[in-house]
């Protein structure tokens, strides 16, 4: 059975109670830490009640009244405390003005023998009973007043900041509770769609006993089916390429006996088997790389490599043989760039894109190629573009042409006769490994727009006299 207590909502539930709680908390501790107690000054002032009470009554059977009100008066002008004096009948005896609410306050306390309080808005009235040494009776009522409840604005100011420092402190560290295992898993999951199929979800994200830690179990379970089952079908595409190179060399070497050994008449027939033979060892060449991009297991060594000096000899290559088609490729505009890569493999990926717009491209056309260096974001890019003036792709194809084994279905291949369907995805996988992208679009005026853009975070790019080298 569920445990009701691992639950991401309780979890919430109790976090946001929990705030409440602490802020009200807060809130009640800061005014009465910092509000001014109307009662404070005369609990203080009643304590002295009782010795200015037996003080009074030993001045008034000495010095009678007028020494009394002096005494009093002293006590006004040091305290701000007035008082008045009764006899045991309830005439004052020191001349001062009588309270409205004293001769009910002194009955009472003639009655009970014992203090009395009279709270009024603006004061406190205390009757306080006392006997001289000659046994006399007499009253003695303070007459205490009270400091008005008002708060600063700076005092409102501070109350206020201590709320808000305290929440703020308190929902901070409940919002990074809740956000950061999914900020992780979010990580996670943009690392799989990369490519990176050996991606997980940590341990202690995973041993979580509450929904964030059940997704991240998922997760996992995902990942890892996700990777048997492409593993197993680069597996398969490389066993097969394997295994037919054997049968296509032998095939070659049986090609070349029966030429020996046939007649003229026969060399029409020979010439298609060795052409459609080399499209099967081309082909089985191409699945190989594409299986070693997929798996992660092309390790060969990476070095600066010079796109400027690359995309040329691609373009002088591919208008050799375009120009046999009628057809010319030209470097419309190229910067000086370097990046550390692998060389053959952006060779390839630049290769594959020329030679497919060069298939496309009509005859009595160009194919243009260009290189640019930008900036954007506090980033470098080495920004590769080739462009044929063919019919274009539909749009719904524009992603599609970098799927393996991907043919459109439209004029374009029927007049080519279209290729492998495997260049452009080795393209792709070639730029995504060099942490770029790649994409194409159709152009204004018509052709295939392709896009390679080579990203490399900022703190790797290096100017230095007009050459970027973005290792």
């Amino acid at each position: 059975m569920k445990n009701p207590f691992r639950s991401l909502y309780l979890k919430i539930f109790i976090w946001f109670w929990v705030a409440m709680i602490l802020i009200n908390v807060t809130l009640f501790a800061a005014v009465a830490i910092t509000r001014p107690t109307p009662t404070g000054r005369s609990w203080r002032d009643v304590a002295q009640v009782g010795a200015s009470a037996q003080k009074a009554a030993e001045l008034y059977e000495q010095g009678g009244s007028s020494l009394l009100a002096t005494a009093i008066h002293d006590t006004e002008m040091s305290s701000g405390v007035t008082a008045t004096f009764f006899d045991e009948n309830g005439k004052e005896l020191s001349g001062q003005a009588v309270p409205t609410a004293a001769p009910e306050l002194i009955a009472k306390a003639t009655k009970t023998d014992d203090i009395e309080f009279n709270f009024a808005r603006s004061s406190t009235l205390v009757a306080r009973p006392v006997t001289s040494e000659s046994g006399k009776r007499y009253i003695y009522v303070a007459h205490i007043p009270r400091t008005p409840f008002q708060i600063s604005l700076q005092t409102q100011g501070l109350r206020l900041l201590a709320v808000l420092l305290i929440g703020g402190m308190f929902c901070y560290w409940l919002a990074r509770y809740l956000t950061t295992p999914l900020l992780k898993l979010r990580a996670t999951t943009n690392e799989l769609a990369e490519g990176n199929l050996g991606a997980r979800v940590a341990m202690k994200l995973s041993k979580r006993r509450d929904e964030v830690g059940q997704l991240g179990r998922d997760f996992n379970v995902m990942a890892h089916r996700l990777e048997s089952m492409v593993k197993a079908q680069q597996r398969l595409l490389g066993d097969i390429s394997h295994e037919l190179r054997s049968p296509l060399a032998r095939l070659g070497v049986a090609l070349g006996l029966a030429r020996q050994r046939s007649g003229p008449e026969a060399g029409n027939a020979l010439n298609r088997i060795e052409r459609e033979s080399d499209n099967l060892n081309e082909l089985i060449s191409q699945l190989l790389t594409l299986t070693r991009l997929e798996s992660g297991t092309d390790g060969r060594k990476r070095t600066s490599v010079d796109l400027d000096a690359l995309i040329r000899e691609v373009a002088d290559d591919a208008d050799f043989e375009a120009r046999s088609l009628n057809r010319t490729v030209q470097v419309v505009s190229s910067d000086k760039c370097s990046i550390n890569g692998v060389e053959e493999l952006l060779r390839s990926a630049v290769e594959n894109v020329v030679r497919n717009a060069v298939r496309f491209t009509p005859e009595g056309t160009s194919v243009e190629v260009a290189l640019q260096k930008q900036n954007g974001g506090g980033d470098h890019y080495a920004v590769i573009s080739v462009r044929d003036r063919g019919t274009g792709v539909p749009a719904e194809s524009l992603e599609k042409i970098f799927h393996p084994f991907y043919r459109t279905e439209d004029a374009r291949d029927r007049q080519s006769g279209g290729g492998t369907g495997l260049g452009l995805a080795i393209t792709e996988r070639a730029v995504r490994m060099h942490g770029g992208t790649v994409k194409a679009t159709n152009a204004p005026g018509g052709g295939l727009a392709v896009e390679m853009r080579l990203l490399i975070p900022n703190r790797y790019a290096v100017e230095n006299n007009g050459h970027s080298t973005i290792a």
